[in-house]
């Protein structure tokens, strides 16, 4: 094996930095001097040749070294290599080529089979189900008979200790653990019997570093004092704490001594509980039963919250781009705090050339933060879409109440108050409704960037009647869904539907804003924003009662962060139930996984439009 070092030196290189790479390049040119070794094993095959080599590999030899007083700290390697898969007596022949390279020839010899297996847990986890599920998974139970393997044995033994730290037994220590070796009778026998002691409970929770009432963050816990004590419950207590907003930092912990962790090792190695006895009774290298610890004179463990208040105003700018409506700048003044009761206040600010938002929030949280909330949220919306046929600016306050379930729904019930003076079409009029209504809406993901799984459900109800002083009656729903499911890793399915109603005598005094377009980036790909709706003589959009939008896409990864898409659309926007026709196109796109999401970019041809023959889409942002 030959190492060579070079570097190369433009002209010019102040003489300070050459000096100091020589040296560098020295140090690695002299640590080629030592070189793992490389070894060739006959005899075995599979696991225990690769276990062999893996323990070999950290043994290095020095230049100009003797190998052959090396041979026995080989021979000793290569024993314990044997020793976690059940061979205590092998025949080893050991031959060096040079300091790199050895050739050692195994003959296992006769396994160490088990003659008795006892395994069992005792005290309060006997009757706790994880713990029954733990010993009925392990292959160690049914080992007796079988030849020695130390892994199971391990893991079954890791497993039962960190169940008692999940599950709150801090209490527990092992009666019995060992495995007792008789190499010449080429027997073992397996004792793992686990004391659980009591299960602690949760106790009090000790908050410090809150700008927030220490009150309102013990109820946004999971558990209450006295549960029994989840660790599960401790890693929720802290999404939540970190869900609000309020913090910067956030640690959450158990008042429990530190323990120490051992990383993993590459190498299959012995157990550490393994004795091994002689025909004349003596033990070697056997680690007595775990001390039991001090008790304490409570079942109960402390929770302790250190948190770091978030900044009080925080700004946010940026600049987008759809072909929906151009390019787009956002601003963004939040303040995720007013007061110690937590209410906070959100205000941004959307500029484009077809539309101006402007819209707040101020969040008022109820007894329990993470789950209730009331809230006022108001805005304003210059709206001119030639496209579409719609000129508006609206105005509109809402007070809401906002309901956070355990099953992931959200639900929510609100008054709003809207003022809108639009023309759409041909037909102008200044609304003022008082609308009630209802929305219920679920989110599950299993990666908000870009999800192999997860699905988004939105249901909306809502109305305004003449009876409590609007100017227009209607009822009106709408029903969103998309999915998105995977096979394998490599093959992806979007699927989109929407559904919306509307009730009402009076269509023209409903303002566009509650009215239903279709087409554009998120619904039907091949057509302009919000140009598919009912149309008057003249040929100018009216937008509809009803609306009717399906999809359905391929996606298949064809690189690291690159996927091709292909995907039919259909939909329209319709006075009467049911429509006419389908508005229908059909694609191929690409997506790039983006640091800040996907990047989408199709090109869609419409079958049921004159003017297009392919349209060009493109977006960037998480789909849900």
């Amino acid at each position: 094996m030959r190492f060579f070092c070079r570097h190369r030196m433009n002209a010019g290189t102040p003489t300070r930095r050459v000096l100091l790479l020589t040296l560098v390049m020295a140090s690695v040119c002299q640590s080629s001097a030592v070189l793992a070794i490389d070894a060739d094993v006959k005899g075995v095959r599979g696991e225990l040749a690769t276990n062999i080599r893996n323990y070999l590999q950290s043994l290095n030899i020095p230049e100009n070294a003797d190998t052959q007083s090396y041979s026995a700290e080989v021979t000793q390697r290569v024993q314990d290599a044997l020793k976690p898969f059940g061979y205590y007596e092998p025949d080893i022949a050991v031959s060096f080529q040079n300091r790199e390279q050895v050739t050692v020839d195994v003959d296992h010899g006769t396994p160490v089979r088990v003659r008795s297996v006892v395994v069992r847990v005792e005290g309060a986890a006997e009757d706790d189900e994880p713990f029954q599920q733990a010993l009925q998974a392990s292959p160690l139970t049914g080992m007796e008979g079988e030849r020695l393997l130390h892994t199971p044995y391990d893991t079954l033994k890791s497993r039962l200790t960190a169940l008692a730290l999940e599950r709150g037994y801090f209490d527990a220590r092992y009666r019995q653990s060992r495995i007792e070796v008789h190499p010449w009778e080429h027997a073992a026998y397996i004792s793992l019997i686990f004391e659980s002691g009591e299960r602690y409970r949760f106790g009090d929770i000790f908050v410090t570093g809150s700008q927030i009432r220490e009150e309102r963050l013990r109820k946004m816990a999971p558990f209450d004092p006295n549960d029994r004590y989840l660790a599960t419950d401790v890693a929720r207590y802290s999404q939540r704490l970190g869900d609000s907003g309020w913090f910067r930092s956030i640690s959450v912990r158990p008042r429990l001594d530190e323990r120490a962790r051992k990383s993993a090792s590459p190498m299959v190695t012995s157990s550490p509980d393994v004795s091994v006895e002689g025909p004349d009774g003596k033990r070697q290298n056997f680690q007595d039963d775990i001390d039991a610890q001090e008790r304490p004179q409570q079942a109960t463990v402390p929770i302790d919250i250190n948190v770091t208040p978030e900044d009080r105003h925080k700004f946010e700018t940026g600049i987008g781009y759809s072909t929906d409506v151009g390019p787009r700048i956002n601003f963004g003044w939040n303040m995720p705090w007013l007061n110690d009761r937590g209410d906070s206040l959100n205000n941004d600010l959307v500029l484009s050339g077809p539309e101006q938002t402007l819209t707040g929030e101020y969040n008022v949280p109820l007894a329990n933060p993470a789950r209730d909330n009331y809230y006022m949220r108001y805005g304003f919306k210059n709206t001119d879409r030639t496209e579409s046929d719609t000129r508006s600016f609206e105005s509109s306050v809402a007070f809401g109440r906002e309901w956070r379930f355990e099953n992931d729904w959200i639900q929510n019930a609100y008054l709003r108050t809207t003022y809108e003076d639009f023309t759409q079409g041909d037909e102008e009029d200044k609304v003022l409704l008082f609308i009630p209504g209802m929305s219920w809406s679920r989110t599950r993901t299993d990666n908000t960037r870009f999800p192999m799984w997860g699905d988004r459900q939105d249901i909306l109800v809502e109305g305004s009647n003449n009876a409590w002083g609007s100017d227009a009656n209607f009822l009106r729903t709408r029903l969103d869904s998309q999915w998105i499911r995977s096979l394998g890793e490599n093959n992806r399915f979007v699927g989109r539907a929407t559904v919306g109603a509307t009730s009402t005598d009076n269509f023209s005094q409903v303002p566009p804003s509650l009215r239903f377009f279709t087409g554009g980036d998120s619904s039907v790909r091949g057509y302009e924003y919000e140009t598919i709706a009912p149309e008057n003589s003249d040929g100018d959009l009216l937008g509809g009662k009803h609306l009717l939008v399906g999809s359905l896409e391929y996606q298949r990864q064809v690189a690291k962060n690159w996927w091709g898409a292909t995907f039919v659309d259909a939909g329209n926007a319709f006075s009467e139930w049911w429509p006419d026709e389908l508005k229908t196109s059909a694609g191929v796109g690409v997506r790039w996984i983006s640091p800040v999401g996907p990047v989408r970019l199709d090109i869609a041809h419409p079958f049921d439009s004159e003017e297009d023959s392919w349209r060009l889409h493109f977006g960037i942002g998480p789909e849900f």
